[in-house]
């Protein structure tokens, strides 16, 4: 698998497992109805950088997004040092360690391009997935936001802003 930067051939890979997470109302605050251009503002327009996942599908030759991440910054002006980051894996490839290889790579790609630390502002408390994830990582739960997140199956449900300190 390799990590690099997105490109605009990328797309429909990228809008793709978008629209799959984004329709599936469990993870993302995005309205499941959310359309292209809305998520093309979101993930590619909005963010300082958008890496993609990639994977060699040898029976075809050609390759494939298996999941991306885009990378910014939390807050603006005095808050600017901190980055914020949203993560997509395809369901069919979840499971495979392709989170975590994201993951690892936004954590060094936001210290080389110096941010001091990586904050993510609503973490589903029902995606164990995610939370061992950034648990494994060295995350912590710094605050609890009471029924933040409406969840499509199962209402409303607690989210957590997970921090964690880079340099």
């Amino acid at each position: 698998m390799e990590i690099r930067e997105y490109s605009d051939g990328d797309w429909n890979d990228v809008w793709g497992i978008l629209k799959s997470v984004f329709q599936a109302g469990d993870t993302f605050p995005n309205s499941p109805d959310t359309n292209e251009q809305e998520a093309w503002d979101y993930w590619i327009k909005r963010p300082k950088n958008t890496f993609v996942a990639i994977v060699a599908i040898v029976a075809i030759v050609d390759s494939k997004v298996v999941g991306s991440y885009h990378l910014k910054d939390n807050q603006s002006g005095l808050g600017s040092h901190v980055a914020n980051a949203g993560y997509i894996v395809s369901p069919t490839f979840r499971g495979f360690g392709v989170g975590y290889k994201l993951a690892q790579h936004s954590i060094d790609h936001a210290v080389s391009t110096g941010y001091f630390a990586l904050q993510f502002n609503l973490v589903v408390s029902t995606n164990n997935a995610s939370i061992a994830l950034w648990d494994k990582l060295g995350f912590q739960i710094v605050g609890t936001l009471p029924k933040a997140f409406n969840h499509t199956q199962k209402g409303f449900v607690d989210a957590y802003v997970m921090f964690k300190w880079l340099v």
